[in-house]
């Protein structure tokens, strides 16, 4: 009895915490200067509600959370991902377009599941802090992965860009191949990431506050 009392109050909790993390995750994408013009933005901590989820109820409750997230970004985030299919400059070849989508959609966004992992290790506010930095590190290098192996050709054309500090052209003299692509990809998406890895730390610190976020049991 207490074990579907628990399960139907992790599912209400986590419906409602998805809802809360789409609709930041929308009012930010309607800023133009936090968004990039070639994807990627940063938020207001709009993944923190899936890692709080995370730690409330544990890692496996988490990433099940965290996935159901991952397939709602990608339906919101249709116009990008239809852009991979259909004909134009963003076409890829169909299987790159899929794994492209798994990348950085649902790996990128599921390992926020993993947020919850120091929930009994630490007290409530270091759990979240850590466990914020973790996850979103996580989709960080899923999308330094993706960045690398599919849009590296980009990274000649982005580091000459007129506005792009000097040591683009250092970079340029000192990579080439694989290792610029990486080199590119861990700079542009830590342009948004990086912000949002501090954004989503700071806000953690100060949700513990809140009387009805803490350690339930796992399901």
């Amino acid at each position: 009895m207490k074990e579907n009392k628990t399960r139907t109050e992790a599912i209400t909790v986590s419906a409602i915490m998805i809802a809360f993390a789409i609709a930041i995750s929308a009012i930010c994408a309607a800023v133009p200067f936090i968004n990039l013009p070639f994807g990627g933005g940063f938020t207001i901590a709009s993944m923190l509600p899936i890692i709080i989820v995370a730690y409330m109820y544990g890692t496996k409750w988490g990433l099940l959370t965290a996935f159901v997230y991952s397939i709602m970004q990608m339906l919101l985030g249709f116009n990008t991902v239809s852009a991979f299919f259909l004909p134009g400059d963003s076409q890829m070849v169909w299987w790159r377009a899929i794994i492209v989508c798994l990348i950085d959609y649902v790996v990128a966004y599921t390992v926020l599941g993993f947020g919850g992992i120091f929930r009994k290790k630490f007290s409530t506010g270091k759990a979240l802090c850590l466990g914020s930095v973790f996850a979103i590190a996580l989709r960080y290098i899923a999308h330094i992965v993706s960045g690398a192996i599919f849009f590296g050709t980009w990274a000649e054309w982005f580091f000459t860009q007129d506005g792009f500090p000097a040591w683009g052209q250092v970079i340029l003299d000192t990579f080439s191949g694989d290792a610029l692509a990486i080199v590119y990809s861990v700079i542009y998406n830590g342009t948004y990431m990086i912000p949002e890895i501090i954004i989503t730390a700071i806000f953690a610190c100060f949700v513990v506050r809140i009387p009805q976020i803490k350690m339930r049991d796992e399901i």
